[in-house]
């Protein structure tokens, strides 16, 4: 246990060395080697895992350096892993879901081409590894390599069938917006670097420390370095104002809207803000705007996700929600609750995304929620399982996502009661609209086509076996963080952490934690019910409503986007291809040639052959020479 430290460049290496393999060979092996390979890579790296976290939980942690990454001058980056509680944690997260969501598409993928088979495991192993080395690095240059690496996988996987135009548009946006934040990023990054010198976590809050407020490192330093920093959060997590690409991601199969929306991607910002939890708790400022944006994304994609049909984007624009919850949770200080909520919601919204997974596989590829319903009886682990993952996400007690909500919603009480009123009504659109996608797709009477109806079927083991574990840390998943309210000397992650987010005493008495526990779960229980009586006898139909109509279409941001934003960049870049290139660039590129020609043309006449003529130019030179160096340069 004492080396374990010393092989964790295993546990990225593994995918990569998968990725690598079925890259490198995926025209000469066969569907089940493909999988083999990238699945046991990642178990792999989830064992050893397991190690870290044991011997991370035991008391120990370490800086584990490699070699100098970057040597120039003063400046030295180090190629290094970090590993304590909080990239321990993460590493549970990604390996042990990730794991899950590779086992599955072993079943769900089963009709690609070996080759093609090959490819996606390799882009998947290739996520997997980039999202390991994002949460290890011990300094901002490796992380934001994986942060980049992560970037590319998505745009990879998210137009894995390419051939698809929409497919490719969706993953071009994906990859465009997210440049928007990882350009704030490197900017945040040659910032520290300019003013520090340095790039690592503990040497930077070190130097932080001992200057901050001071003419080296300023305020306005500290507010402008943890500005940027959100931005780039704001573009990876999918907040406003760029989180539309990701419910456009759902172009990719289903396991990568999984991948992406639960254990990974998404995840990034709020990692790097609790990483750098020292920076933020000087920027009270800053942590005000964070608060801010969480609160109102949730709000705007829990009303978008009121009114959509598609299976997959009520369950991404769910994801939206949820990470608004998580920075709201930032924003307020509550840090510890903010991890605490990214791993309850790995395991009950991987559950949901693979639930719905195993829905569209039964209906040959349908997503609409409107042709479906019925499928309880048919499909009847699926609907156990995907009814766990809509309790645990509504926020039920005692399953998980109750009480990471329940300590997200404390602190925003504590914080701000304004806040507090507008969470707890996102929380109960989220209940809402959980139930209503719960109730449409296996309640009631089957709405779909008699072909469907005749193959409706449950889905092979290989599906159905992580949707029953992720069920089950669904539910028991949430016990890691008891408040000390239910359990006395309780909270064991909170404890975990603290040696990287230090803890926070709640000023608040348990009457009062009793009164707001009831509170949110008699409502949440009260909005399940609302929706079983909207929904029970649901006959799909034209909406007339023009509230509805506005919730179906998003609000209309992407619109809206499209006319502030790309048609006049359009516009732009077309008129300067016709005349800013056309007339300036080439007009200055096709003068400078016809002037060469011209001239050519001209001196040519000088090589006359006359000998006179070549006198008189060199006595002309000599005279101007002579000129030159007796009345100008005097």
């Amino acid at each position: 246990m004492q080396d374990i430290f010393q092989l964790a460049y295993w546990i990225p290496l593994l995918p990569l060395l998968g990725s690598l393999l079925n890259g490198l060979g995926r025209r000469y092996m066969s569907r089940s080697m493909a999988g083999w390979i990238g699945s046991l890579s990642v178990l792999g790296s989830f064992v050893l895992s397991v190690l870290v976290f044991l011997h991370v939980k035991s008391g120990h942690s370490e800086v584990i350096h490699y070699f100098d990454f970057i040597k120039v001058g003063t400046l030295t980056i180090p190629f290094s892993f970090q590993l304590d509680a909080l990239s321990s944690l993460f590493l549970l997260i990604i390996t042990g879901v990730g794991f899950l969501i590779h086992v599955y598409s072993t079943a769900y993928m089963h009709e690609e081409d070996p080759d093609q088979f090959a490819r996606y495991f390799s882009y998947l192993n290739l996520f997997v590894f980039s999202m390991l080395l994002l949460v290890l690095g011990s300094n901002y240059v490796i992380l934001f390599i994986g942060w980049e690496g992560v970037g590319l996988c998505s745009y990879l996987l998210i137009g894995y069938w390419f051939k698809n135009p929409a497919y490719t548009a969706a993953a071009n946006k994906a990859f465009i917006m997210n440049r928007i934040g990882d350009l704030a990023f490197l900017v945040a990054l040659f910032w520290i670097i300019t003013k520090s010198g340095v790039v690592g976590f503990q040497d930077f809050f070190s130097f932080v420390q001992q200057h901050q407020f001071t003419e080296r490192f300023t305020a306005t330093d500290i507010t402008v370095i943890t500005l940027l920093f959100f931005i780039g959060a704001t573009g990876k997590s999918a907040q406003l104002p760029l989180y539309t690409w990701l419910p456009d991601a759902m172009a990719g199969p289903t396991p990568v809207s999984a991948l992406i929306h639960a254990a990974t991607m998404v995840t990034a910002g709020i990692y790097l803000i609790a990483r750098s939890n020292f920076l933020y708790s000087l920027a009270p400022h800053t942590l005000h705007l964070i608060s801010w944006v969480g609160l109102l994304t949730a709000l705007l994609a829990a009303s978008i996700a009121l009114a959509q049909n598609d299976i997959k984007k009520v369950l991404a624009y769910s994801t939206v929600s949820q990470l608004g919850f998580m920075f709201l949770a930032l924003g307020t200080g509550a840090y510890a609750a903010a991890v605490f909520h990214v791993m309850t919601h790995a395991f009950f919204k991987a559950l949901l995304f693979l639930g719905s997974g195993s829905v569209i596989h039964a209906m040959g590829g349908e997503q609409d929620i409107r042709k479906m319903g019925g499928l309880s009886t048919k499909l009847r682990i699926t609907y156990f399982t995907f009814l766990i993952g809509c309790i645990a996400i509504a926020g039920i007690p005692p399953f998980s996502g109750f009480f990471s909500k329940d300590a997200i919603l404390l602190s925003v009480f504590l914080h701000s009661p304004l806040q507090y009123g507008l969470a707890l009504f996102a929380a109960l659109l989220t209940a809402f609209y959980m139930f209503r996608l719960l109730f449409l797709t296996f309640a009631g009477q089957f709405r779909g086509t008699e072909e469907q109806k005749h193959h409706l079927h449950e889905s092979p083991w290989a599906m159905t076996l992580p949707l029953l574990v992720l069920a089950v840390l669904s539910v028991i998943g949430g016990w890691v963080g008891i408040p000390e309210v239910l359990l006395p000397n309780a909270e064991p992650l909170i404890q975990f952490l603290s040696p990287v987010i230090p803890v926070v005493p709640h000023a608040v008495s348990h009457e009062t934690e009793y009164i707001l526990m009831a509170t949110s779960t008699v409502l949440v229980l009260l909005m399940v019910l609302a929706a079983w009586w909207r929904y029970r006898h649901y006959q799909p139909g034209v909406s007339t409503s023009p509230f509805t109509r506005l919730l179906e279409n998003k609000w209309y941001v992407d619109e809206i986007y499209d006319k502030l934003i790309v048609q006049p960049l359009s516009w732009m870049a077309a008129w300067l291809r016709s005349v800013a290139e056309a007339k300036v660039i080439d007009g200055f590129v096709n003068g400078v040639g016809r002037a060469v020609q011209y001239s050519a043309r001209q001196l040519r006449f000088v090589q006359s052959g006359q000998v006179g003529l070549y006198v008189l130019l060199m006595v002309l030179s000599m005279a101007v020479m002579l000129f030159i160096q007796f009345f100008i340069r005097k």
